[in-house]
């Protein structure tokens, strides 16, 4: 049964689904506090320019330019739609200083030629689409050519034994529910099929939202790659857990992990 709707809360028809996506999945202001701390740790040292693969709405990018007068970011993706909703949200979003110190580009990861950065991120796991093993050495060989020296490399992964189910997990929002839905797991290809569904109080549904069709690497073996693509060396970073156990925020270089039902983690690889 829906729920008594309140005024100026968002339906199916007057939702837009970037939106959702950002306030349901993004969190730029962790991310880029991951950056800084990476940075510091591994590096002692600052980043200024970074590239963004795979940016989708910007909102990572958005929020590194935020930090001062001098960051500057890339962002590549090869979808015009969501470059142009991107586009428009710096627009509306950001200062002309900042704006200046943004710029999106619809490329192909694998080919876009631009000036050496400090630090590249794929995030969301979007890398996960690329299926083969000769795909994402080749994706990890051309991050590394694209960074300076001392670059790094951030990308995240997921993982669990959850992640090995086909099963739903819903998340109220504020004036939405969010659901991942892990509709196919082979175990045989290490092929999933994932999709985002939005629902909304008075009932209505945005089914599909976004599809995922994707190869469910594995920490050893994104590692095992990132090396063979010729990075010196990998770190992950684990998230630390309250006295209830859930997720803390804080993150920290670890060996060893935990055998938990579903985790995030973050790698740092160094040029």
């Amino acid at each position: 049964m829906a729920r008594p709707v309140k005024e100026g809360w968002i339906t199916a028809k007057t939702a837009d689904i970037n939106d959702l996506y950002e306030r349901s999945v993004q969190c730029p202001e962790s991310e880029v506090s991951l950056i800084y701390q990476a940075w510091d740790e591994l590096r002692e040292r600052k980043p200024v320019v970074i590239r963004e693969d795979f940016c989708g709405t910007s909102a990572v990018a958005r929020e590194w330019v935020k930090q001062n007068d001098i960051n500057r970011v890339v962002g590549v993706d090869l979808d015009p739609s969501v470059l142009a909703w991107a586009n428009n949200k710096i627009a509306s979003e950001l200062t002309e200083n900042q704006i200046s110190r943004v710029d999106l580009i619809e490329h192909d990861v694998f080919t876009v030629d631009l000036p050496l950065v400090d630090c590249t991120l794929a995030m969301n796991f979007s890398y996960y689409g690329f299926k083969k093993r000769d795909q994402l050495l080749r994706y990890f060989e051309s991050v590394k050519r694209g960074l300076k020296d001392d670059g790094i490399f951030l990308l995240d992964a997921y993982g669990g034994s959850d992640s090995f189910l086909e099963m739903d997990e819903e998340r109220d929002m504020d004036g939405f529910t969010y659901i991942w839905d892990q509709h196919l797991v082979n175990p045989i290809t290490g092929d999933v099929v994932n999709y985002i569904h939005f629902e909304f109080p008075d009932g209505s549904k945005i089914k599909k939202a976004f599809t995922y069709e994707w190869r469910f690497w594995t920490l050893p073996e994104i590692k095992d790659v990132l090396l063979d693509a010729g990075f010196s060396s990998v770190v992950v970073y684990w998230e630390g857990t309250d006295e209830d156990g859930d997720g803390n925020g804080v993150w920290s270089v670890d060996s060893r992990g935990e055998a938990c039902a579903g985790w995030v983690a973050y790698m740092a690889a160094l040029k």
